[in-house]
């Protein structure tokens, strides 16, 4: 195990940073790591890099520190990877990843590759946060950065129901809440609350979705031109999969949106039979079983849907000999 006090010994200028469209889980580890560098070692010079943040996740201390480009002539002793373990995940940021002077990566993607001088990659977790906490010291957390790290958990677990919730991540979600948070408002404002332009895009995404696989699968389109009408950003699209995947024949649930013209983000969920972390990896992406996505490029977004299909299908069919 890799402990936060230990690699942070001498330690005089970090950098951290987390994976692109930076979701729940990513912004609860980077700033949980922030936060309690800045509670514990005040004399420690720390950045946090990260692109732009949903609004929902503002009230989290020194979310206003976050940078959003990064200072492409600072040298840290240490640089900080949470919740991805591929360039590609944190282009932007790359470069103080590679002038470091050590580097760390906290993962928990089957995907994640061993880019860092050190490396503490692991799929069993629940999420990036979960592994966080587990490289603290407990009793040095404050309340900031339990809130932080709490959020993150929730988020990766869709609130505890998804596949890699085990009695410590209960525990550990106990400790987080023992430190004072307001675990409520955490869950109603950052997990369910929408917008009214959030739902009524929602809405148009399951009113537009198509089953196939005799009503096994379910996919979704936006298009750029959907958003704009709309009003809304990647940023607003959270929770559309999740829907999708709670209608009753279905097992695989797809979602995709135009990130650029003809360019698209894939995302998928599945219940108990397909490993959608293989279909992503197949396409460039990552995730886990049960939670994953990638991008790509098409002309027409049904070929995507195709070539998920196919893959589908042979899982299925597995399943069944």
């Amino acid at each position: 195990m890799i402990y936060l006090d230990e690699i942070l010994q001498g330690v005089k200028t970090v950098g951290i940073t987390g994976h692109i469209r930076p979701d729940g889980d990513c912004v609860g580890s980077t700033l949980g790591v922030y936060n309690y560098i800045c509670d514990n070692m005040p004399q420690v010079d720390v950045d946090i890099c990260l692109q732009p943040i949903n609004d929902k996740f503002l009230f989290l201390r020194n979310s206003d520190k976050i940078k959003e480009k990064a200072d492409g002539n600072k040298i840290y002793d240490l640089f900080i990877v949470c919740d991805c373990a591929a360039f590609d995940r944190f282009e932007d940021f790359r470069e103080c990843f590679e002038k470091a002077g050590k580097t760390v990566v906290f993962d928990h993607h089957i995907s994640g590759q061993e880019i860092g001088d050190m490396n503490m990659i692991s799929p069993k977790l629940s999420s990036c946060s979960e592994l966080i906490y587990e490289a603290m010291n407990p009793d040095k957390i404050s309340k900031s950065t339990a809130e932080c790290l709490y959020l993150g958990i929730i988020h990766d677990t869709g609130v505890f129901k998804y596949q890699g919730v085990t009695a410590r991540t209960m525990q550990i979600a106990g400790k987080l809440m023992e430190k004072g948070i307001d675990f409520t408002n955490i869950i109603d404002n950052t997990f369910y609350m929408r917008t009214y332009r959030q739902s009524q895009v929602l809405g148009k995404a399951l009113l537009e979705s198509v089953q196939f696989c005799d009503g096994r699968c379910i996919f979704t389109v936006l298009t750029k031109r959907d958003m704009e009408f709309y009003c809304v950003t990647s940023k607003d699209l959270g929770g559309v999969v999740e829907q999708l995947r709670l209608n009753d024949t279905v097992e695989v649930a797809i979602f995709l949106y135009e990130t650029e013209k003809n360019e698209y983000k894939v995302s998928m969920r599945s219940k108990n039979i397909v490993d959608v972390s293989k279909i992503a990896k197949r396409f460039g992406g990552g995730g886990h079983i049960r939670a994953a996505g990638f991008d790509m490029a098409a002309n027409d977004p049904r070929d995507i849907i195709n070539n998920i299909g196919a893959i589908v299908e042979l899982q299925f069919n597995s399943a069944q000999r």
